[in-house]
């Protein structure tokens, strides 16, 4: 039986915080437990706000179900495993940032190939935050940990429609050439990021 679950993880924090005096061996475990390095990859559609209130939740409901379609065999095909969804988005996990990177230019092609066949307003549009690091996993579930937070800050907030950014930690572990990416920096609620957005999928 896995052990890597939230309830495990409840217990050990519950425990946590009754027995401060043993903070640092409950760490331990918590961190022998959960944690993996994995490279982060969160998708965002743009436009729910906009598209919800113009054709209706039900319509943009339709157009989840028809992106997950789309990127969710791509994900697996690139060897990376989905973790969850939420709303709107996908949280997934790959081996390596090259790998994410070729899922996240994939998705965009074959969202943008399905864009042509359909009318305006189905229309779907992908913002990608890539990040590299560990995280607390709970198996299938969920993850915590401070790339998982700036991939999401990436693909939720920063990332433009049909954009690509990786935290700074994911371009240092991009292998191969690095030409492609321009650096950028942004200022949010007193947080200096560095990511770097594609310039270009050849």
């Amino acid at each position: 039986m896995k052990t890597n679950n939230r309830t495990n993880l409840e217990k050990l924090l519950q425990q946590r915080n009754e027995r401060p005096e043993k903070m640092a061996e409950i760490d331990n475990q918590i961190n022998a437990t959960f944690r993996q390095t994995h490279t982060i990859l969160v998708m965002d559609m743009s436009g729910f706000s906009r598209t919800t209130v113009r054709y209706g939740i039900i319509h943009f409901l339709a157009m989840i179900h028809r992106m997950h379609g789309i990127v969710k065999p791509i994900i697996s095909e690139c060897g990376g495993t989905v973790v969850k969804e939420e709303a709107d988005n996908i949280f997934a996990v790959f081996p390596d940032v090259k790998s994410a990177v070729e899922a996240a230019i994939d998705s965009l092609k074959q969202t943008g190939a399905v864009n042509t066949t359909l009318p305006p307003e189905m229309d779907i549009y992908l913002c990608i935050g890539i990040g590299c690091g560990d995280v607390l996993m709970l198996e299938g579930e969920d993850m915590y940990g401070s790339e998982f937070n700036l991939a999401s800050k990436l693909g939720e907030d920063l990332a433009e429609r049909g954009e690509i950014l990786l935290t700074l930690a994911a371009f240092e572990n991009l292998a191969g050439e690095k030409q492609d990416w321009e650096r950028l920096e942004f200022s949010i609620s007193g947080l200096e990021l560095v990511a770097y957005k594609q310039v270009s999928s050849t």
